[in-house]
């Protein structure tokens, strides 16, 4: 039995039990963890309150929780990259809905894991694996170019913060949108930061009078409508947020996928100095309704960390 957070029914976060619950099996091609930090996410309240449940089969208790980084203490028969000891992290996101990782241990297949950045903690490494996979392979979709204008929406949330570094990397100018309390945050990442809102398409305009090149939709909405005006012809969109959207602007749109190969490639940035990792909080673990409820709640900068 491994102490982990968990709900025994569809419900809102606040109803979410702290306790000892069965671990996964340590199958062939698994490992054991000790679970150093579980960033969180709102694709974990948003299964919690059952919005995926049409997706991904569900199976109750569950244990949220899909980023994780920690030490391996065990490891099945079939497993020859890692040895125990290694300091791991992953998305690990399995075909259930059931064992996450906001627990004290768990059992995720190596599939999912890659080593851990060597020059951040295990706990700060949490934070990184689906926000930096979902921009990573959104962008690697779009093909930024050196010199070209990129607008990121949303850029000083967990996605967008790494899409704007990413970015930055490739060569390109970027744009990003955010709350005023965040420009100086977004100019700190060499972002050229605009408010969200109706005076977003004039802004961007005063900025970049020759239209954008490519548009990075991380928040939904009238996210890809505002892009319209302010795209060049040969302009190209990507979306996390609306596929429907993207689709129709022969755009690109992802769901972020598990990929250990992406993954040693973000914690090669970090260690060469050239990607940061925000975190906005650690909780502990006995508090992670609380942790939670902060970041459905909204207007969070960086990750939430629950600390085993």
């Amino acid at each position: 039995m491994v102490r982990s957070a968990y709900y025994e029914q569809f419900g809102k976060v606040c109803e979410l039990k702290i306790g000892d619950i069965p671990p996964m099996p340590l199958g062939p091609d698994c490992v054991e963890l000790s679970v150093a930090g579980a960033g969180i996410n709102p694709v974990d309240y948003k299964a919690q309150h059952g919005y995926l449940a049409a997706a991904i089969e569900t199976r109750f208790p569950v244990v949220p929780g899909w980023d994780v980084a920690g030490t391996i203490t065990a490891i099945g028969p079939a497993v020859t990259d890692f040895q125990v000891g290694d300091s791991v992290f992953g998305y690990a996101r399995m075909d259930l809905i059931e064992h996450g990782t906001a627990a004290e241990a768990m059992v995720a297949p190596a599939r999912l894991l890659a080593a851990a950045p060597t020059t951040i903690d295990l706990i700060t490494a949490a934070a990184v694996p689906l926000v930096g996979l979902t921009a990573y392979q959104l962008l690697t979709r779009l093909g930024i170019q050196r010199g070209e204008t990129v607008l990121v929406h949303n850029a000083s949330g967990g996605v967008g913060q790494f899409a704007v570094q990413l970015a930055r990397l490739a060569g390109a100018r970027v744009i990003g949108s955010s709350s005023p309390d965040n420009h100086a945050y977004l100019t700190g990442l060499g972002v050229e930061p605009v408010t969200y809102g109706p005076g977003l398409v004039d802004a961007v305009q005063k900025l970049a009078p020759a239209g954008i090149d490519v548009a990075v939709d991380l928040i939904g909405g009238d996210a890809l409508e505002q892009s319209d005006a302010v795209l060049k012809p040969s302009g190209r969109v990507g979306s996390i947020a609306d596929g429907e959207g993207a689709r129709k602007r022969a755009g690109a749109y992802i769901f972020v996928h598990p990929s250990p190969a992406d993954l040693t490639e973000l914690a090669r940035l970090i260690d060469s100095g050239d990607l940061k990792v925000d975190v906005a909080a650690h909780y502990p673990l006995a508090d992670a309704a609380a942790a939670y409820q902060r970041l459905e709640e909204g207007h969070v900068r960086g990750k939430i960390i629950l600390v085993p």
